[in-house]
């Protein structure tokens, strides 16, 4: 090998605008800047890798100082042109951000700002991987940046845009640089193809733009790498499979029709000759998952668009085509879901050979269990009442039986609906012999009078009027009046106040309408005692036993307060007035004040 030879994707980098791949939007902002006399101070390259960020800097570095520039066509044959197209180092200085980050590396390159440029008109600066500063050195730019001395460019390209500082962004001319199309890889190195005469088909050429996912560079690389094939015989899809380590397209049609199939012995068999003949568990399924994925483009998509999807030829998207009718578009996504998910697994296991086989297994047997039509089937079975007949076919079968459509219920045997009738009603019997449902208590029919009273509390809107009519006893609530009454002269004063009373009456009014009666009095031996549980409203006029007098006149008996207990000063209660929380509490418990 010749010590002189020259990497294809550096032989062939674009020395002009005109030759740059791609970027249409790009070039012409550049020419028009060019043309007008327009240079900023510094730009911003950023996009995908091999996508030409650090080409066009050295075409920008070269227009500007060029002897005959600024212009679109540097001549490539002044000193200056030389000086760019070699890297050598004089006026168009490039910096690997990568390796040069820290603060000191900036301060360097600020103290050689100063110096004019010697070949050309601009001292170039162009750093690559400019995200790859730290904040130090990106703060240490800034000033100059922004106002950098006379005739000093700087041109920033990076692949990750969103880790440089915003005030860096904002200093620079920001360009963003497209995936370039798979047609005009193509295109390019078809003619690099025929300059280096590599004998290379088209359907070959196809596979690597693909596989470079947009990057120029990427494609020209493996090109070179095949170039020694290209020698001997015609290069083929196969050998860049081969080169990039994938399976064939007809290696994994025999694979995904086993799948289809259902058979997973003969899958496993298959699976086995291609891990064998040096493909990994992780590769296979990532070429399996991609060959599925170009089925349900051949299943979705017009026929105009799967070759430009899939990158397929005619006979392949003809078989693919065939395979994509045995499946239900909601198959082909789950099993690439199913696939996703083994890939997932086999980066994370020790043994990734075994869960090779247990995917592929597993996937022979989920092509046949997810049809549409099957489980709509299991659907209608379980509505209609049939799934435990199909459930005892399960039981009874190893091996599962082909799913058949239920017929509607209108439409079975008069023997088989009266059968589950019959199981039905027999079922039911003995549900109810085993289980006897406890007596329920009798609900209140809303019209006893502690739901009336319950009613008439609710109905008060004032907080100390609730608080005193809590102690009342009902003694009637109805339409023929309403009687409250309660133990003490001084609560039944208090509640026969016109307030208060006002406000009771009005809640009497919202239950059982106007001109109702209400009566506040204090308790009677003869009233009967209302007991909150109680559902049914006493009888007025009932007769009484000796003994339940006697008890009541317990019960209702005043308590005797002897005047030195219970007497305020004189002056102390012409000071206050009680509020009838306090009476309620001194009444209630038998208090008084205590200086």
């Amino acid at each position: 090998m010749s010590g002189n030879y020259i990497p294809l994707y550096r032989k062939y980098r674009p020395q002009t605008l005109d030759t740059l791949v791609g970027q249409e939007h790009i070039k012409k902002t550049l020419t028009s800047a060019i043309e007008l006399g327009k240079i900023s101070h510094a730009y911003l390259f950023t996009g995908p890798r091999g996508t030409g960020k650090t080409s066009t800097a050295r075409i920008l570095a070269k227009s500007l100082n060029c002897k005959n520039g600024p212009t679109i066509h540097p001549c490539g044959e002044c000193e200056s042109c030389k000086d760019i197209t070699n890297s050598i180092p004089i006026d168009v200085i490039e910096i690997d951000a990568a390796s040069n980050r820290k603060v000191e590396d900036a301060q360097n390159i600020l103290e050689k700002v100063q110096y004019v440029p010697v070949n050309g008109k601009y001292k170039i600066y162009i750093i690559d991987e400019v995200h790859m500063l730290t904040n130090h050195a990106f703060n240490a730019l800034l000033k100059t940046l922004e106002e950098p001395p006379e005739n000093v460019i700087f041109i920033l390209a990076t692949t990750e845009v969103h880790k440089v500082l915003d005030t860096i962004k904002s200093r620079c001319q920001r360009f963003d640089f497209r995936r370039i199309t798979t047609d005009d890889i193509v295109k390019h190195l078809r003619w690099i193809s025929e300059q280096e005469k590599i004998n290379i088909t088209d359907d070959a050429l196809f596979a690597i733009a693909k596989n470079a996912a947009g990057g120029m560079r990427d494609s020209i690389s493996l090109l070179d790498q095949l170039s020694i094939l290209g020698i001997t015989k015609e290069i083929t899809v196969d050998d860049v499979n081969s080169i990039l380590g994938r399976i064939s397209f007809d290696v994994l049609n025999k694979l995904t029709e086993q799948i289809i199939s259902s058979t997973p012995s003969n899958a496993i068999e298959l699976i086995n000759e291609i891990y064998n003949s040096g493909n990994e568990p992780l590769q296979i399924l990532t070429n399996l998952n991609e060959y599925f994925k170009n089925l349900l483009v051949a299943k979705t998509c017009s026929k105009e668009l799967i070759p430009e999807l899939t990158g397929l030829n005619e006979p392949q998207i003809k078989d693919i085509s065939v395979q994509a009718q045995k499946l239900e578009t909601q198959q082909i996504v789950f099993l690439i879901e199913r696939i996703s998910y083994y890939i997932k697994e086999v980066k994370q296991a020790s043994n990734q050979h075994l869960w090779l086989e247990v995917g592929i297994i597993d996937l022979a047997n989920m092509a046949e269990n997810s049809t549409l039509l099957d489980l709509q089937n299991r659907v209608r079975a379980l509505e209609s009442g049939s799934s435990a007949i199909t459930a005892a076919q399960g039981a009874n079968n190893v091996t599962r039986p082909a799913p058949i459509a239920p017929k509607p219920i209108e439409n079975q045997s008069e023997d088989i609906q009266k059968k589950n009738l019959t199981e039905s009603v027999t079922k039911k019997e003995e549900i109810e012999e085993e289980f006897t449902p406890p007596p329920m208590s009798k609900k209140s029919d809303g019209k006893d009078i502690q739901s009336m009273w319950e009613a008439l509390l609710a109905n008060i809107s004032s907080p100390s009027t609730l608080g005193l009519l809590k102690l009342a006893t009902p003694i009637q609530i109805s339409s023929d009046g309403v009687i409250l009454t309660f133990k003490s002269e001084k609560w039944v004063s208090s509640m026969n106040e016109d307030s208060k009373k006002q406000i009771i009456q009005n809640a009497v009014n919202s239950i059982l309408g106007d001109n109702v009666s209400l009566t506040i009095r204090l308790a009677a031996a003869s009233d009967a005692k209302i007991s909150p549980q109680s559902n049914e409203a006493p009888k007025l006029g009932k007769k009484v036993t000796k003994e339940q007098k006697n008890n009541e006149e317990k019960t209702y008996e005043a308590p005797v307060n002897t005047t030195a207990e219970t007497k305020i000063d004189s002056n102390k209660k012409s000071e206050r007035t009680e509020t009838d929380q306090e009476k309620m509490i001194i009444d209630l418990f038998d208090g008084k004040y205590v200086e």
